[in-house]
């Protein structure tokens, strides 16, 4: 029996999340030690990109709401509790850090890619997230 009781999931919507909940839900005690989280990046990030694009077209709640309605769909999916869901805006590493501190986490559970050199290992996200955490982190690898 795992001695994680409060282990946070990081959701990256464009990815096999799927498989990342389903081995923390292997490793939880009960699927109510699970927390979703997903951050997105402020709309000031991705601003400069949308030259020529209507302004105002991007609104951090209105990005923020459909990543909660996005998240709520895939806890219902997997009997996620509704409350143990998280959604920040910010950088990735440093929101998930920030909310693994805030709730007590005892596991971060993050997918990654990892594609050349270090990052061959773990992807930019996570190998970011483990810089300064306090946390035990599993990395769990997405098959492309």
């Amino acid at each position: 029996m795992s001695d994680y009781k409060n282990i946070i999931v990081a959701i990256d919507f464009d990815s096999d999340y799927e498989h990342i909940i389903g081995k923390a839900l292997n490793i939880a005690q009960s699927v109510n030690d699970i927390s979703l989280v997903h951050i997105t990046l402020p709309s000031i990030y991705i601003q400069p990109y949308l030259y020529g694009m209507q302004e105002g077209i991007l609104d951090d709640g209105d990005i923020t709401g459909i990543a909660r309605e996005k998240l709520e769909t895939i806890a219902d999916k997997f009997g996620i509790n509704k409350d143990n869901l998280h959604v920040k805006f910010g950088d990735v590493a440093n929101e998930i850090r920030q909310i693994a501190t805030e709730i007590d986490a005892d596991l971060i559970v993050i997918g990654t890619h990892g594609r050349s050199g270090f990052k061959l290992l773990l992807g930019s996200t996570a190998n970011a997230l483990l810089h300064g955490v306090q946390h035990d982190v599993l990395a769990i690898r997405i098959k492309e």
